[in-house]
């Protein structure tokens, strides 16, 4: 069974660094969570060092942008690994080919604009329409206020009937934003693969984003690292591969399972639920605190 513990603090001086979510953990898309900031704030204090680890499809410098414009003090981190700097590794590399289909809004255009230094003189990759491109990247829904994956299916079964490989810029499914539950890339490569077509994966809970992690941080793999996170199939399976402890934070995506404290969730029904999933967290708690 998995431990709920009330505070970080509790568990914090185990671990020598934190890999860390954001949307659910840290803030909700909208404005952060005060007592999450204040617990990072606190574990560094300590001597701990903190990875914030997001699957958002930008690289991250627009992601500590992001938290600049919300309030989050540099204070409570160390460095930002985002699955866009993982995922447009791959992209300038080559995974889908140099001419992409698109898939996104404009507010990821430093995906593709934003060259990082070491791929300065690599081939140019160009956005073109789906008839014209050896590739699909996906850094989520055109419109994700109100389009679902079944809105895809069209032109995906196009893009499969000509073998196109999908580069999955943000493996996260769905998100909160505020109170709104939000469509993510995931869900279009999760549709395109149960379609038959061929999606790639650079984020949580996929190996590239734990390797970029542990690079930056100068962690050897006995280092002592405890996964913080909301999500089932990301951060809690993602810690699982990584053979690493997992802080489950039951206030986040799954929060309406665990009872009606979001703060405290109750035991049995966390307890059914992880079974459920064939999941076992080292430890739970309501939220980041």
């Amino acid at each position: 069974m998995s431990r709920i513990i009330g505070n970080l603090s509790q568990i914090g001086s185990e671990y020598e660094a934190l890999f860390c979510d954001l949307w659910g953990c840290l803030h909700n898309g909208k404005q952060p969570y005060p007592a999450a900031v204040s617990a990072l704030q606190d574990y560094r204090r300590q001597g701990g060092r903190v990875c914030l680890m997001t699957n958002a499809p930008r690289p991250k410098q627009y992601v500590i942008a992001q938290l600049e414009r919300m309030g989050v003090p540099g204070d409570a981190w160390d460095l930002v690994v985002s699955s866009g700097d993982a995922a447009q590794d791959a992209m300038f590399a080559g995974a889908v080919g140099r001419k992409v289909w698109h898939i996104g809004t404009s507010k990821d255009d430093g995906f593709f604009d934003d060259i990082p230094a070491d791929w300065t003189d690599a081939p140019t990759v160009s956005r073109v329409s789906l008839e014209e491109a050896e590739g699909i990247v996906v850094t989520g829904p055109f419109d994700e206020e109100n389009e679902v994956p079944e809105d895809y299916r069209g032109r995906l079964t196009q893009a499969r009937e000509r073998g196109l490989k999908l580069l999955c810029a943000n493996p996260d499914v769905v998100v909160d934003m505020g109170e709104t539950r939000i469509y993510c890339a995931g869900a279009l490569a999760e549709l395109y693969g149960d379609m038959g077509g061929e999606s790639l994966y650079f984020g949580k809970p996929h190996p590239p984003i734990y390797e970029r992690a542990r690079r930056l941080m100068d962690l050897g793999d006995s280092a002592r690292v405890l996964v913080v996170g909301d999500g089932i199939r990301t951060d809690v399976l993602g810690a699982q591969q990584e053979a690493l402890d997992c802080l489950f934070v039951t206030g986040g995506l799954a929060a309406q399972a665990f009872g009606p404290d979001v703060e405290n969730p109750d035991e049995e029904l966390l307890r059914e639920w992880l079974s459920a999933h064939q999941m076992t967290p080292k430890y739970s708690i309501g939220r980041l605190r």
